[in-house]
């Protein structure tokens, strides 16, 4: 197997390189042959390259009949700047699948909205970081075919019992910067996936403010909140489901889960995949179901 290390989001730090030597190894120790980006290292302020470059790097990772897979790096705030230089008609050619997470949530989702074609919102590099013993055994199942325990994510209900449709959406403040674009999905039927790294009450709050303002609530089958971190150690007075249940009916179902998010413990979820979500009446847990 042969997967393109993209960076499609801000450029890294000199200091990071020793990560992406260490996770080279650690593929190449699963037989997990890596062609790395040309722009992952920062070059001006938090460029690595310009977003026609950048472009182009993930353009010939889809082109390329060697890679099988493409894995994003990066994170930050730059990566809705590739969307316009992408050929969407080459990608939904292709079987690949695209990997990314945080700031990646405008590509997976503008992946989704232009080709119909799912990608999987989680970091890679989550197999060196401090629960690399257990991302790496649950990716290398993964991949090997052994389980599917990093797909594997439990959630609880706040409100409502039952929900089902596409999962779209990621990291709040990055989907966000979609709307208004052709790259913003139909929210019809939809479960509304949202995380955060950043943010306390009022940028979260104006967030959903956001996505009041446009409709969302009223178009979508439910909510799925993932971890809020910087919210959640802040410990402000209201919780982030206290600000949702300022914009939505009290029959739109919400469900909340410790498993997807910017923690170095979360797991992967697809992104424009059916799912079927559903309490579990003996333990308050749900699991995901794939249509």
């Amino acid at each position: 197997m042969k997967i393109g290390i993209s960076a499609c989001s801000n450029g890294h730090l000199p200091e990071w390189q020793d990560q992406i030597t260490e996770l080279e190894q650690v593929l190449d120790n699963m037989n997990i042959e890596t062609a790395l980006s040309p722009h992952i290292m920062r070059t001006i302020d938090e460029y690595s390259g310009t977003d026609k470059e950048r472009a182009e790097d993930l353009m010939k990772f889809y082109t390329d009949d060697a890679i099988d897979a493409i894995y994003d790096i990066s994170g930050g705030d730059l990566a809705n700047g590739v969307l316009k230089y992408l050929d969407y008609d080459a990608i939904a050619k292709t079987d690949k699948t695209f990997w990314g997470y945080s700031d990646l949530t405008t590509v997976i989702n503008a992946i989704y909205t232009m080709t119909g074609k799912p990608g999987v919102l989680y970091q890679i590099k989550n197999i060196i970081w401090s629960c690399g013993d257990v991302q790496k055994q649950r990716f290398s199942d993964y991949i090997s075919g052994k389980n599917n325990d990093l797909f594997d994510i439990k959630y609880s209900f706040l409100q409502g019992n039952d929900m089902q449709g596409v999962v779209v959406g990621g990291n709040i403040r990055c989907f966000t910067k979609l709307a208004g674009t052709r790259y913003w999905p139909d929210m019809n039927g939809k479960i509304l996936l949202l995380e955060a790294l950043s943010g306390e009450s009022g940028q979260i709050g104006t967030l959903f403010n956001q996505l009041d303002d446009i409709g969302v609530f009223d178009q979508i089958s439910g909510v799925l909140l993932g971890t809020f971190t910087n919210y959640e150690k802040a410990g402000p007075s209201l919780t982030v489901y206290d600000l949702l249940k300022m914009h939505i009916s009290e029959v739109l179902p919400v469900a909340c889960t410790r498993d997807i998010g910017h923690g170095h413990d979360a797991k992967a979820i697809m992104i424009g995949k059916e799912y079927s979500i559903h309490a579990d009446t003996h333990n308050g847990e749900t699991f995901d179901v794939y249509q």
